[in-house]
Formats: structure tokens, C-alpha cells, sequence
């Protein structure tokens, strides 16, 4: 899905997945600390990196849609948070290393050609003994209506996750049928991924 498409979508009134957090993001708050660095990956309009701040944690929220970027800081400024924004096309971005104590990656999904090196570089931009928090759809995602692409080679399971997450701490990890709540476009029944994992110190 290109930037016009994520710019079109965000451009639309109100939020399109909602201004709440997501639902497993929040199910880890105990892994989380004031004062904590936190990379929201492909933030979107905020929602998940506005929330992360609200926790106290120092927050880089980057997307490639300048028009959802500029929603989150809207949404910071609305929640009375600081929120660094930075647009970037994370394929060709520069990725920070050894970086961040949390990493958080809620419905990233990239075609398999960069997949391997896009969830390497999440890894590495962790800091010894810092820790992922991601959600994706899984495959059997396409009986359902609830959102993700629409194309099974972009859809993850949790076997996948722990080759491209290999050297990691898997602190949990399961597929599961969540019901979804999050704005007009993920709602209902879906079939998700959802993975823990620290970096070794």
C-alpha cells in the first residue's frame, strides 16, 4: 500500500482506527517504565505512540504519511504529551541501533521481499535487554472482514515471527481470534499474531 493510499485514508474525517490505544499494546504496560525510549513503528495517526508517551516514555512515533503524522501530533498535543514525529519510508530509512527500550510494531505489514530485513532492523534498533511488542494479522485473516490486506503473503504466523525474530527472547508469543475495536476500519472478529520478545543483554 503506497504513501498516497495511507495519506488518502488519514485525510478522511475523524481517525480512522480510533484514538485509543491498541488492546494487546496496552495488555504490556508492565513492561514499560517512565523515562523508557519507545519506537512506534508505522504510527500511523498516533494513537499507539500518543498512548506510549502518556506512559511517560520518550517516544519517536515514524510513518510514511506525512497526513497521518500530523494527526498524531494533533492527538499529542490534545492528551497534553510530547510526541517526536519523523516521516520516512522505513524500506529505505536509516534504522537506529541498539536505540530504544521498547519497540512497537501493531499491523506492520510488509511484502516478503523486505519483510526479513524490515523485522531484523526492529530488532536491532532495540538496546540490550529492551523489548518488541507487535501484533499482526495472520493468514487466517482472509476469512474475516475486520481489516489487514487483503493478500496472504503479507499476513504473518507465529513460526514466521520466530525465524525473522531469531536470537530474540521470546517472552510470548500465540495466534489468536481477537475481537477488534480500533476506529471504522479494524472491527469485529480477527485473526492475529502477537509476539513479546526481549533482546538479550
Amino acid at each position: 500500500m503506497s504513501t498516497e493510499f495511507w495519506n488518502n485514508r488519514y485525510a478522511e474525517t475523524g481517525f480512522a482506527y480510533g484514538t485509543e490505544p491498541n488492546a494487546f499494546l496496552v495488555s504490556q504496560k508492565n513492561h514499560l517504565r517512565p523515562g523508557m525510549t519507545a519506537l512506534a513503528v508505522a504510527d500511523g495517526e498516533g494513537r499507539n505512540g500518543v498512548w506510549l508517551a502518556q506512559q511517560g516514555l520518550e517516544v519517536l512515533s515514524v510513518d510514511a504519511s506525512e497526513v497521518g503524522l500530523s494527526k498524531a501530533r494533533e492527538l499529542a498535543a490534545d492528551r497534553g504529551v510530547r510526541l517526536r514525529t519523523e516521516r520516512a519510508d522505513l524500506t529505505a530509512w536509516q534504522w537506529p541501533e541498539q536505540t530504544f527500550d521498547v519497540v512497537v510494531a501493531i499491523y506492520i505489514h510488509f511484502p516478503p521481499e523486505v519483510r526479513v530485513r524490515m523485522h531484523r532492523a526492529m530488532f536491532g534498533a532495540l538496546k540490550p535487554g529492551g523489548v518488541l511488542i507487535l501484533e499482526a494479522f495472520t493468514p487466517e485473516q482472509l476469512k474475516y472482514k475486520s481489516g489487514g490486506p487483503p493478500v496472504a503473503e503479507m499476513l504473518y504466523t507465529a513460526d514466521m515471527l520466530r525465524i525473522d525474530f531469531a536470537g530474540g527472547e521470546i517472552l510470548s508469543i500465540e495466534e489468536v481470534v481477537a475481537n477488534l475495536a480500533e476506529g471504522k476500519y479494524h472491527r469485529g472478529p480477527a485473526a492475529v499474531v502477537r509476539l513479546v520478545l526481549r533482546r538479550p543483554a
